[in-house]
């Protein structure tokens, strides 16, 4: 499977703006310049490639985990992950952080660490990622 997006953008880096699109609809002509990337912590002004990412990274480690928690015999009920990248200016994506909240019935605690370990590893994005840092707290509720 191949899925697309574009990005147009108009101006310099630092008084630019652009807009996103996703293949999907899920972004449609959706706002990010300098501010939003750098400036922005709330996220209010509009997205950023570095929170793109870290959907990409929360979806993929939750899709994967459950596919692993289903052939251990313990499907999960919950997955409640988060991924948090960071980048800083003139340094570019320092990491990603990885937090997990997992409702699984009957899992035994070492075995839920084994098993989310090996999907934080095992994620197609982790793999895109492997150049930076990925951390994981992953706790049953």
């Amino acid at each position: 499977m191949k899925r697309h997006a574009t990005a147009v953008w108009e101006g310099n880096l630092q008084e630019g703006k652009g807009r996103l699109t996703t293949q999907s609809g899920a972004l449609n002509e959706k706002r990010y310049d300098f501010r939003t990337r750098f400036e922005n912590e709330d996220g209010s002004a509009g997205t950023n490639p570095e929170e793109l990412i870290a959907a990409a990274h929360a979806g993929c480690f939750a899709m994967q985990l459950s596919h692993f928690l289903a052939e251990n015999g313990t499907p999960a009920t919950k997955l409640d992950a988060k991924a948090t990248v960071e980048v800083k200016p003139g340094e570019g994506i320092k990491g990603s952080a990885l937090v997990l909240e997992a409702d699984v019935p009957g899992i035994d605690p070492d075995k839920f660490q084994e098993l989310a370990k090996k999907a934080k590893e095992g994620c197609p994005v982790s793999g895109a990622l492997s150049a930076i840092s990925i951390t994981l707290e992953a706790k049953l509720v």
